[in-house]
């Protein structure tokens, strides 16, 4: 995964109207635990996980940890 994700972006979280900041997030997936860097509200702590990492790196992850 990406080890930095852009933080120019114009993404804001619905909820609270706050912009959405770059953070280290755990992510917890069957057996296994990640950090990685996503988007996240401030306020509320919702995360975006866009389209592209949710379908592409995501989704490889998910893959290979099932067939295990």
């Amino acid at each position: 995964m990406k080890d930095h994700i852009e933080t120019t972006t114009a993404w804001v979280c619905d909820k609270c109207d706050k912009a959405l900041v770059s953070q280290k997030v755990k992510v917890r997936y069957l057996e296994g635990n990640f950090e990685v860097d996503l988007l996240k509200c401030p306020e509320c702590n919702m995360v975006f996980i866009g389209e592209d990492l949710a379908l592409g790196k995501i989704l490889e992850v998910e893959k290979s940890l099932e067939d295990k």
